[in-house]
């Protein structure tokens, strides 16, 4: 049925429909609504197009547009009748329509929920995806304007169109008659849609960075005449690299006579270069920018890197400028990385790419890299770079992208890459801000169950130039919801390297059963300490004296990995000094030898940097000592060996699969805290990996009424946009979701509070539920078990008599409920990460310390679980000191019932409910508000676009 909206918004343009979109082969495309002013694009566009593909259009021979057909096509009500395109360079690629079917006598004002729907794809585009991409927006313009189904009629022959339709997704019907196949689709987007939409995006949005990373040519726009500046430098650091493809250096000042810059061909301009050129790094001054991204767009550039400063990070003309940017090379296909970006760098001996200000390139590996601040960016590659102890292979760098301002590829594209890319196993983020939270946290959950996430993230605020939508969860809140997903959340560059050399190098551990042995006793007493503050389960440290043999400490270590008990090993070192004692390589075979008897439990080394013991177990590993035997000394007759390939990975895991015997790498550790504390992550990891590979489900309730539920809801949202409902109206909505509030009558008057008793039965408790006193029984504005009336009307006046009037204190009498554990249950839907379920113990210790958990709904059940247990107070609910353990079975069900009753109805944007008192046998809802609003836009259930920060 049409909306007042519909009607108000016919013949008026929708700008909210423009859109980019990735293609299947990472190339752009911008979506938008046809008009009046598209007709001779429209005719080009229709002249472009073969005549085979006229005829699956029109079933007929039709070799041109009628002047008829060119008005009918671009004249639209943006209600009824819509047009998109999809463009490039400003040209029509693409285009589809659909017409609303009136239904027999309808009135206008009574439009069909259905239409009929019809695509053209010029023949030079089509394989790139893009009429699924036209489909998913017009599916959702359509859904917008009331349409609830497409119908479409297309020849058997035409099969690429009927795969698009039948690939969709959509619940569909397709019959076949008079020559013509007909499919019907409902528009209501369903799991496999979805899985679909998302499938394609992963695909889209991958191949689009690799085209930036894999580039079989480059051009470097802004190359100096002399030695010196930005672009030089980058031209001379792909050169260095070794780059595989074709390299140009490109500067409108070369003179005519100059045809190479350091043996690099040269060009005035990129239109001059004779073949392709895949990506362009531009170095141009920030005026000469939108003139280089021209020609780049003309030459039919792929990808581009803009070095070049001076955009948001600017201040608000810059910002603008940066969109502008953006804009105009997604109108040539382009993606972009930067402004003020960094660089990339693909170290594969297939590219040899380093388009970047590095100054040293990285030593191939198998991490992947991202980081948004160029300063940061440097520092990781440094310290990857000394900790990987001269080693290529899994602790090196497979790619690095700093996205300077992220204008447009951001981390959400880089995982999207990384998450099959067969050259990375573990990636490394530093994230001055996340753009799309919502997004970015699907994404690390996929990739996460596939392959180490680590990440660090900035506390503040987003810096200049990252424009990112507002979020109002706090940090703590955030950065739990990165842990359900699976991200290993790290606190500074530090743990982010100590993290991912770790889980680069070693197994996933077991369990947290830790064995700790080498010769400081001291040493091992402060890692023990440590295990302990982590969470982990140390057994008391063996102490091998300072007198320990290299054969010492591999018979204890191989005695130690064979135990049952033990799920990982910390040798702790420090230089020997005395005839005999090992030397730091003799000593590194041993410990390499020793693990890799054991492939599958991690070893790790805390050393005191004072000998090369680091440098020794990262070193290039030789031939293994025979068990327990002298390892030969390094000589003209032992030299070294050479490098170890990259280590595989185990297909299910994910992590490193046991290394040959002798080139076990073993990460090694300045300090005890922070071997611990990577050792830590890879634990919880690896359970997080463990649950992940059993997930819950979310329960159904027979008791539940989503139909009266929404009924309610529409009722009261009639009231205005965004209101706080009434104490009658929460209790009756949350009723029928299987959640009870206990009753509160208001008490203005001492007989009022005394005829509520009687009603409700003593014992009771008297309530002031004004702002500053509620749920505040340490302030005194709540009394308990008043056993008879008498009572009552002493609490009453003593109240009274303290905090004011009645009418201020807005007192409620409520019956006492079983004795047990406060707690609070709280669901928030945040406009950026989406809907959130918290928990925590109530009281102002707890909201002093921040004790609280969360999950993103849906909840399931295994998540429900460990929600209840993930705060630190937990212990409180299952029989601390000796107290009666609570019915944490009942508080999982509540949680669950909030769970589906703020996913199952998106206008409840918030719930509280306070206290909710546990009690060994069930609980009590004691307290609970509900707020109401319009459902904020849901990005994710959309089609595919990019974003424009």
């Amino acid at each position: 049925m049409q909306t007042p909206a519909d009607r108000h918004d016919r013949h008026e343009y929708p700008a909210h429909w423009e859109a980019d979109v990735v293609l299947r082969d990472g190339g752009t495309a911008r979506i938008r609504p046809i008009t009046v002013d598209d007709a001779g694009r429209l005719v080009s566009f229709y002249e472009q197009v073969s005549d085979e593909s006229k005829y699956y259009r029109f079933f007929a021979p039709y070799p041109r547009l009628s002047a008829k057909d060119v008005h009918r096509f671009t004249h639209h009500d943006f209600v009824d009748r819509v047009g998109l395109a999809a463009t490039v360079g400003g040209e029509f690629i693409a285009t589809v329509r659909y017409d609303r079917i009136g239904t027999a006598g309808a009135p206008a004002t009574a439009p069909a929920d259905e239409a009929e729907v019809a695509f053209l794809v010029q023949d030079a585009h089509q394989g790139r995806g893009v009429a699924s991409a036209l489909l998913e927006h017009i599916a959702a313009v359509a859904r917008e304007r009331g349409i609830r189904r497409f119908a479409a009629e297309v020849l058997p022959a035409n099969t690429k169109m009927i795969k698009v339709f039948m690939d969709a997704g959509y619940t569909q019907k397709r019959s076949f008659e008079d020559g013509v196949v007909r499919l019907e689709f409902d528009l209501e987007p369903t799991a496999r849609s979805l899985a679909v939409q998302r499938a394609r995006e992963q695909r889209a949005e991958a191949r689009s960075v690799r085209r930036l990373l894999a580039p079989r040519s480059v051009a470097v726009l802004g190359v100096g005449r002399t030695p010196g500046g930005v672009g030089r430098g980058v031209l001379g650091n792909i050169r260095d690299a070794g780059f595989t493809g074709s390299l140009y250096a490109v500067n409108t000042a070369f003179p005519e006579e100059l045809t190479e810059v350091e043996g690099v061909p040269a060009y005035r301009s990129v239109r001059d270069i004779e073949g392709p050129v895949d990506l362009a790094v531009v170095a141009v001054p920030t005026e000469q920018v939108t003139e280089a991204v021209t020609d780049c767009g003309e030459h039919g550039v792929q990808g581009l890197v803009v070095i070049t400063a001076g955009y948001a990070e600017s201040g608000p003309e810059g910002h603008e400028r940066q969109r502008a940017l953006v804009r105009h090379a997604r109108t040539y296909g382009m993606r972009l990385v930067g402004p003020n970006a960094f660089g990339v760098i693909n170290t594969s001996p297939e590219v040899r790419l380093n388009a970047s200000l590095a100054p040293e390139p990285p030593r191939p590996g198998r991490i992947g890299l991202f980081a948004q601040s160029g300063a940061i960016g440097i520092a990781l590659l440094s310290r990857l770079h000394r900790r990987g102890g001269g080693v290529t292979g899994v602790t090196g760098v497979s790619t690095f992208v700093s996205s300077g301002n992220r204008a447009d590829v951001s981390g959400n594209d880089l995982i999207q890459y990384w998450y099959d890319d067969p050259d990375t196993d573990v990636v490394l983020m530093y994230l001055e801000s996340i753009g799309n939270p919502r997004k970015f946290t699907r994404l690390a959950r996929r990739t996460a169950a596939a392959k180490p996430l680590v990440v660090v993230q900035g506390a503040g605020s987003a810096p200049q130039g990252h424009a990112v939508r507002a979020t109002r969860l706090p940090h703590a809140t955030v950065s739990a919801l990165l842990r359900q997903a699976g991200v290993v959340r790290v606190d500074t560059i530090t743990e982010l390297v100590d993290t991912g050399l770790l889980l680069a190098r070693q197994p996933l551990p077991a369990g947290p059963r830790v064995t700790i042995l080498g010769n400081s006793e001291s040493l091992g007493l402060l890692t023990y300490d440590r295990c302990l503050a982590e969470g982990l389960r140390p057994a008391r440290p063996l102490d091998l004296t300072t007198g320990a043999t290299a054969e010492d400490f591999h018979g204890a270590l191989s005695r130690a990995l064979a135990d049952d008990t033990c799920d990982a090993v910390v040798v702790t070192a420090i230089p020997a000094i005395g005839e005999g004692s090992p030397g730091d390589a003799e000593l590194a075979r041993a410990l390499r030898s020793a693990a890799a008897a054991a492939p599958a439990k991690p070893v790790l080394v805390v050393h005191v940097e004072l000998g090369g013991l680091a440098e020794a177990l990262s070193a290039a590993a030789g031939t293994a000592p025979r068990a327990g035997a002298p390892a030969p000394a390094d000589d003209a007759r032992n030299p070294p060996a050479q490098e170890p390939p990259a280590a595989p990975r185990d297909q299910q895991s994910g992590a490193p699969e046991a290394p040959r015997e002798g080139s076990r790498l073993i990460p090694a550790y300045p300090a005890a805290e922070r071997a611990v504390r990577a050792l830590a992550e890879a634990v919880r990891y690896a359970q997080w990996r463990r649950e992940a590979a059993r997930p819950g489900r979310v329960p159904e309730y027979e008791d539940i009424d989503e139909k009266g539920a929404a009924e309610l809801i529409d009722g009261l949202l009639t009231r205005g946009q965004g209101l706080t409902i009434g104490s009658e109206e929460t209790c009756a909505l949350l009723g029928r979701y299987g959640i009870h509030v206990r009753r509160a009558p208001a008490a203005p008057t001492p007989d009022d509070a005394a005829e509520a008793a009687r009603s409700l039965g003593y014992p009771v408790a008297l309530k002031a539920t004004a702002p500053h006193l509620r749920h505040r029984a340490d302030l005194g504005g709540v009394r308990l078990d008043l056993a008879d009336e008498e009572q009552l009307r002493r609490a009453y006046t003593e109240l009274t008599e303290l905090f004011g009037k009645p009418a201020e204190l807005r007192p409620v009498v409520q019956a006492m409920a079983p004795r047990g554990v406060d707690t609070v249950v709280r669901a928030v839907i945040d406009p950026a990460a989406g809907a959130v379920l918290s928990f925590g113990l109530a009281g102002a210790a707890s909201q002093l310390l921040g004790d609280m958990a969360h999950r993103l709904i849906p909840v399931t059940d295994r998540e429900a679980t460990s929600l209840v247990r993930a705060i630190r107070t937990a212990p409180l609910l299952f029989g601390w000191r000796g107290s009666a353990p609570v019915d944490t079975p009942a508080l999982e069900e509540l949680l669950l019932r909030v769970s589906r009753l703020v996913d199952d109805h998106p206008e409840v944007v918030a719930v509280t409910l306070e206290p909710v008192v546990v009690a060994p046998h069930g609980l009590s809802v004691l307290g609970a508000t509900v707020r109401l609003a319009p459902p904020p836009a849901r990005d994710d259930l959309g089609p595919r676009t990019l974003p424009v920060y």
